[in-house]
């Protein structure tokens, strides 16, 4: 049976060093609302944003029966200087989810996105001169798969990785090759629909030639009229996020009921994160993951 989580970046709590930073909601509300709207999981949000004593950890999901299946983990993967603090931020991230009882739990390793401005100012626009060369790619894929070797040594924990706009594995053909580029024992793709779909591709299509690749699925719909406004103004990713590009499940261009069929016909057994990312300060988070979860009890979770 698939099992439906949410994530504090629905609340605003995001990995990014925002000035909106001091607007985020605490994760003792982030943590009940998620309870409150019928999701049985979450993931960890920005280190520290949540206790990083692995005891105290476990009170404050246990204490609401919730589950705790994964932490985001950015590393600037392409220079190969920041390789070795890639793996220590993994492992520290790992340690605290295994000593607090989620041996279960992914890393969920991404670029360090938001962080290189070409990227960033052109999110759900790349062209093939924005992307990395040969040998980048081969630092690239290297790094992701010292992260996941060390977590998988230390640990047992599993790593995925995240395509994320603003980072340096966003369009389908990037997502193509650090999957042919990487080993399938140690890196998996965890699938984000939203993003899959800013960054000009199909999701639909991503879930049937990826499958054996997809360990973990996060719920994100992609509203492309924002996307226009937002590129009509030149505007970065930042403001695509402002404009409600990742809009509430179902109201954007996402096909989520032939998602679900084709990850129950998989016989996906796993978890499913809803992320409707938001900027700190943003909308009604609770209203809104309210709504998600109604959506996706209409189509069969």
């Amino acid at each position: 049976m698939i099992k439906v989580a949410n994530a504090p970046c629905s609340w605003g709590a995001l990995e990014f060093d925002l000035e909106e930073k001091s607007e985020e909601i605490g994760f003792e509300q982030v943590l009940d609302e998620i309870k409150d709207t019928g999701y049985i999981g979450t993931e960890l949000g920005d280190w520290g944003y949540m206790p990083t004593d692995p005891d105290l950890l476990r009170v404050a999901i246990d204490s609401r029966g919730l589950e705790l299946l994964g932490a985001f983990v950015p590393v600037a993967l392409v220079d190969e200087r920041t390789h070795q603090m890639g793996i220590q931020s993994a492992l520290r991230v790992a340690q605290l989810m295994y000593k607090a009882g989620y041996q279960n739990a992914f890393i969920v390793l991404a670029d360090n996105n938001g962080s290189i401005p070409e990227r960033t100012k052109n999110a759900g626009r790349i062209t093939p001169e924005m992307g990395l060369t040969k040998n980048q790619w081969e630092t690239y894929t290297n790094g992701a798969e010292k992260v996941a070797k060390a977590v998988k040594e230390a640990y047992g924990l599993r790593t995925v990785f995240h395509h994320h706009c603003a980072g340096y594995v966003e369009t389908p053909q990037e997502i193509d090759t650090l999957m042919s580029m990487t080993d399938p024992n140690l890196v998996g793709l965890c699938l984000d629909m939203g993003h899959y779909a800013f960054g000009g591709g199909d999701p639909v299509s991503a879930l049937r030639k990826h499958s054996d690749r997809i360990w973990h699925v996060h719920f994100k719909d992609f509203d492309p009229e924002a996307a226009r406004l937002s590129r009509e103004a030149n505007g970065n990713y930042f403001d695509a996020i402002k404009r409600g590009v990742f809009c509430e499940l179902g109201k954007g261009s996402v096909d989520f009921k032939t998602i679900v069929d084709l990850l129950q016909d998989k016989k996906y057994t796993d978890w499913i994160v809803v992320e409707q990312d938001i900027l700190p300060g943003m909308g009604n988070p609770k209203i809104c993951a309210r709504t998600n979860r109604e959506y996706l009890n209409s189509i069969g979770l």
